[in-house]
């Protein structure tokens, strides 16, 4: 049995479990409307009108690699398949399964608490561990455990390019904005799924560091997809701060970089590119509420990171929590316990 732990978008990675990364377009003006006059008859042929035809104008396509392009982008998570049973632990038994989305198959592990149900669901969205080495549901086992002992059916996703996930080469140089694309789709399948024992009018997502963007990416494009969600020790929610953070310093992806400054440009030079790639600037769109976890010491993803993060929801108008843990590093070794009960207490509200 292998354990999981992925890789954030090219934006987010290294040492962080981390995540990743608007323009809106202008408004067409509305169109002049014009009374022609008919034109006489005439014994040969009448005069055609030379009263112009408003033309109509299309809104520019947002770049392929932005969060308009995903806002703008159709889900189709389906098929999600129960596997074989990996272990039964008493309070809840942990299966591989798939499911199908984006034209791509993607692997994961779920825990299924015994009992009647249906149990509410949440689908967790791991922090970066480089695919060459992830297992399947690596990442977070405290979690998995604790929420499934709690009456959760837990989904552990493997991303693109993870486990027996379907490859995508171009993630890393695609932000790693496709990894919200397969949490999105997780949670479509959970609902088109006929599996009896998932609520599929309660679930919830939890991310963690490169994950926690993955969660605030999927947030803003899919409002109302989930009921609420709780994000620990993220990445930034603006793609820049996390190239400088994991990209820049990395001699392992000095190709992507190069691929990234030739194409779209690094953040200095192209800095509305990168904004439209994150997620701070379409806040406005959330519709859930969120609770943020981060540790003071965290010297992978920093405080500040996370400061940013909860002022611009608030600003925004936003339902956020944010707790904030005095000497606790990025893997909240001390201040685990306390946080996961805070976790819990927030979906037994938000999904009850």
């Amino acid at each position: 049995m292998k354990v999981l732990w992925v890789l954030p978008a090219a934006l987010v990675l290294i040492a962080c479990s981390a995540a990743e990364p608007n323009t809106s377009p202008t408004p067409a003006p509305a169109a002049t409307s014009t009374v022609a006059t008919a034109p006489r008859a005439s014994a040969t042929t009448a005069r055609p009108s030379t009263t112009p035809t408003p033309k109509a104008t299309n809104k520019p396509k947002p770049h392929p690699i932005s969060v308009q392009a995903l806002i703008n982008k159709k889900y189709d998570g389906h098929n999600l398949k129960l596997g074989r049973l990996l272990a039964d632990y008493g309070a809840y038994k942990r299966y591989v399964i798939t499911y199908r989305g984006d034209g791509l198959k993607i692997s994961g592990v779920m825990n299924v608490p015994d009992g009647k149900g249906p149990f509410p669901v949440l689908v967790l969205n791991h922090g970066y561990i480089d695919p060459d080495t992830y297992f399947p549901g690596q990442g977070m086992p405290r979690e998995h455990d604790y929420l499934a002992r709690h009456g959760y059916v837990v989904l552990h996703t493997d991303y693109r390019g993870h486990a027996s996930s379907d490859n995508d080469p171009n993630v890393d140089y695609e932000l790693r904005l496709p990894y919200a694309v397969d949490t999105i789709n997780a949670v479509k399948a959970v609902k088109s799924s006929k599996l009896p024992f998932l609520d599929k009018d309660r679930i919830g997502w939890l991310g963690r560091s490169m994950g926690g963007g993955v969660t605030l990416t999927a947030l803003v494009v899919q409002p109302g997809l989930v009921d609420a969600a709780v994000i620990y020790a993220s990445v930034s929610s603006m793609a820049a701060d996390n190239w400088k953070q994991f990209y820049r310093p990395s001699e392992d992806r000095s190709r992507t970089n190069r691929r990234i400054a030739r194409t779209y440009g690094l953040p200095d030079k192209s800095p509305e590119f990168w904004r439209a790639a994150s997620p701070r600037p379409y806040f406005d769109r959330i519709t859930e509420p969120v609770l943020v976890h981060h540790g003071t010491a965290d010297d992978t993803c920093p405080i500040r990171w996370s400061d940013a993060t909860v002022k611009a929801l608030k600003a925004a108008g936003k339902d956020v929590t944010f707790v904030r843990y005095r000497g606790e590093g990025h893997t909240f070794e001390r201040q685990w316990q306390r946080s996961i009960e805070r976790t819990v207490a927030f979906y037994d509200k938000h999904l009850e």
